[in-house]
C-alpha cells in the first residue's frame, strides 16, 4: 500500500501541474474524418493548461495527418506553452525535438514520451467542461505500444496516420469532477 502512495504521490510530482485559475475553452474542431469535424469542447480552468492542450492536440492532429512541416510547427508551439508552465520545461524539450526534425517516424517517436508527460497532466488538470480521453495503439513503436489524449471517442491514431488510423482503443475517460 506504501508503495503504491508513493508512486500515485510521485506521478503527481512529475505531471507538469499549477494551480492559477481562469475559465477558457479549447475546441479540437480541426479533425476532419471522411469530410465530417467532430467537436468536443474541453473547458479548463487554467489559461496555461489549456494552452498547452490547445497545442498538443494540434500535434497530434499534424501527426494524424502525416503532415511532418505541420508537426514541427505544432511541436514548437507546443514548446513554446510547455516552457511557460513551471514544471514542465523537460516535456518541452521533447516538444523542441520534434520540431527540430522532418522526419515524421522521429516526430512520432518522440511523441510517446510526450504523451506520457502530457497525459499526466492532464488527468489532474482542473476540467471544467468536455471530456478527455486517453487512447492507446498496441503496434505503435514496434509492438510496444503508444499513448495519446483525443477530445473524440473516435480513434484517429497519430502513430500510423491514415496507414491505420482507426487502430487502437479508449483506454481512460478523463471528465470534469462535479
Amino acid at each position: 500500500m506504501k508503495k503504491f502512495i508513493g508512486i500515485a504521490v510521485l506521478s503527481t510530482f512529475m505531471a507538469c501541474t499549477s494551480s492559477v485559475k481562469k475559465e477558457t475553452a479549447v475546441t479540437d474542431s480541426s479533425k476532419t474524418v471522411n469530410g465530417a469535424t467532430e467537436v468536443n469542447d474541453v473547458e479548463l480552468s487554467d489559461p496555461k493548461t489549456e494552452s498547452i492542450y490547445k497545442g498538443y492536440i494540434s500535434l497530434k492532429n499534424s501527426l494524424v495527418a502525416s503532415n511532418p512541416a505541420a508537426a514541427q510547427q505544432t511541436a514548437l508551439d507546443l514548446a513554446t506553452s510547455l516552457k511557460a508552465f513551471e514544471g514542465c520545461e523537460n516535456t518541452a524539450m521533447i516538444a523542441e525535438k520534434i520540431a527540430g526534425t522532418e522526419d515524421i517516424k522521429v516526430q512520432r517517436k518522440e511523441f510517446t514520451a510526450l504523451s506520457s508527460d502530457v497525459i499526466a497532466l492532464f488527468k489532474h488538470a482542473d476540467l471544467k467542461q468536455g471530456t478527455i480521453y486517453v487512447q492507446h495503439c498496441p503496434m505503435a513503436n514496434h509492438g510496444d505500444g503508444g499513448d495519446w489524449l483525443s477530445s473524440e471517442k473516435k480513434i484517429s491514431n497519430p502513430y500510423y496516420g491514415k496507414e491505420m488510423l482507426t487502430c487502437g482503443a479508449v483506454l481512460e475517460v478523463i471528465k470534469t469532477k462535479k
